[in-house]
């Protein structure tokens, strides 16, 4: 197991380095001035060369690639040019409603996506199963931006049962957990239903039966069992999608977030805050992903060898 999780950790490295150079690269071309969008139209030419030098923007760009990987090989993110802060502090203060939000929104789609797939794979073609086949499906093609729309129009405008923005009081995480959630609970159950039934048509199932096992305890033991494994990964990716796309989300709802500081950021040009929040979340979804590898692994213990 110890070489399986080494081998992971060693795939991560080039991803990181690839997203790090990415979110470099773009940030740069970008059409504009940094130091002139940052200072602002009355600045004058003085104060943006003098602006440009403390950014570092003065240097050769392989230079400046250079020097940010350094820096961020030693754990420092850099500080904002709009704050004056240090990223990582910026990101702390914002981390934990991000977190938040994606948390509840996960749990919300796991217990309601895997309920419907269970109940649409035992009631297969049923109208039971073809109405939550359709609600999976209006679930994964809702757009978020829309559907965070509606709700606030809906809940917040005409009936004014629950806060269309912030996240000062509980009842501000409902429409935001709500709209972030559908898209993974409509997908969480699709794949329940495909995996499950899948399962149930193998032949040990029908030994099982066969023998008088109690259609619970297959199901329950059993079934969802050999199931579990590609719900697992798809809850993984869809955790991990969470993370870094809940950008409309926060944006909709003015949520406090990681997703509005980078939109803010980009309008700001405020490079290295945009590239610290990029390296955070590349982190995050790593990670996430190597603990749904581990988590594989440890239910099929083939996995490990391969």
């Amino acid at each position: 197991m110890l070489v399986y999780v080494g081998k992971r950790l060693l795939i991560a490295v080039p991803t990181l380095l690839g997203v790090a150079t990415v979110s470099f690269l773009l940030m740069r071309l970008i059409p504009g001035d940094p130091a002139q969008v940052m200072l602002g139209p009355t600045a004058t030419a003085q104060e943006i060369a003098r602006f440009r030098v403390q950014l570092g923007l003065d240097k050769p760009l392989w230079y400046q690639y250079v020097h940010y990987l350094g820096v961020l090989a030693q754990g420092n993110l850099g500080s904002s040019a709009t704050t004056g802060r240090p990223v990582i502090d910026e990101i702390a203060a914002r981390a934990p409603y991000t977190i938040e939000l994606a948390v509840f929104a996960l749990l919300l789609a796991v217990l309601v996506g895997c309920g419907l797939g269970l109940a649409a794979a035992l009631r297969r073609d049923s109208l039971t199963d073809m109405a939550l086949s359709g609600f999976s499906v209006a679930g994964v093609s809702m757009p978020v931006y829309w559907l965070g729309l509606l709700l606030v129009l809906v809940f917040a405008v005409k009936l004014r049962l629950l806060p269309a923005a912030g996240a000062a009081t509980p009842q501000s995480f409902i429409l935001p957990v709500v709209t972030l959630s559908l898209f993974t609970m409509g997908f969480i159950s699709r794949q329940t239903r495909s995996a499950l039934i899948e399962v149930l048509d193998q032949d040990f199932i029908r030994n099982l039966r066969a023998k008088g096992l109690r259609r619970r305890s297959v199901i329950g033991r059993h079934a969802l069992r050999n199931a579990s494994l590609p719900i697992l990964t798809v809850i993984g990716l869809q955790f991990s999608q969470m993370i870094g796309g809940a950008v409309l989300t926060e944006t909709v709802f003015a949520w406090p977030g990681l997703g509005q500081l980078l939109v803010n950021s980009i309008n700001a040009r405020d490079y290295v805050t945009v590239q610290g929040i990029t390296f955070v979340l590349a982190v995050t979804v790593v990670m996430v992903n190597i603990v749904i590898d581990i988590l594989y692994a440890y239910l099929d213990p083939r996995i490990r060898y391969d």
